[in-house]
């Protein structure tokens, strides 16, 4: 019998993420110089600083390429970001081979078909509310929250929270 995603929780130490359908909701605004503009939800940036303060390796694997998604994280201290990233299996493995982590120990969280072969490896795939069916169908956890809406936010919060690392307390450190 498969574990539930809430037993899984315990042994995950890396969060990876997707960021279009993920930590935007899959819109872009595009500018007369072309220029793709993206939403990004306070709440998910909040948790990501969260969990690196918690000590978990935090990743971002996206096919985007655009600058201002590197600034936003690079400002919120994540330093593993893979822009531009077309066969994420292939970043994935030096990810986790550069850091010596299990893929059963990583939370990997996508939206759309190049996300598939990935999520297909790690210890916990999830996905959005929103996400296309396939990914739906893979996926361990389906977060009740949309892509950019909350739904990163949504699985930190609760494997922090069965760690035993979800700390109300106020830390000014982490604005």
């Amino acid at each position: 019998m498969d574990k539930s995603y809430k037993e899984i929780m315990p042994q995950i130490t890396t969060f990876i993420f997707d960021v279009d359908g993920v930590l935007t909701n899959g819109n872009v605004r595009v500018t007369e110089t072309g220029e793709l503009l993206r939403e990004m939800n306070i709440k998910d940036g909040y948790a990501l600083k969260t969990a690196l303060s918690a000590g978990y390796r935090v990743c971002i694997i996206s096919g985007g390429t655009n600058e201002g998604v590197r600034k936003r994280f690079s400002i919120l201290g994540i330093k593993d970001i893979y822009l531009g990233t077309h066969h994420k299996t292939d970043q994935f493995k030096d990810y986790t081979e550069q850091y010596d982590i299990k893929p059963e120990h990583v939370l990997y969280m996508g939206d759309d078909i190049p996300d598939y072969q990935v999520m297909k490896i790690v210890g916990l795939p999830c996905c959005p509310k929103d996400a296309v069916p396939e990914i739906q169908e893979i996926s361990r956890y389906i977060s009740q929250k949309k892509g950019g809406k909350g739904c990163v936010r949504d699985v930190i919060e609760q494997v922090l929270k069965v760690q035993g690392k979800w700390d109300f307390q106020f830390d000014a450190k982490l604005f």
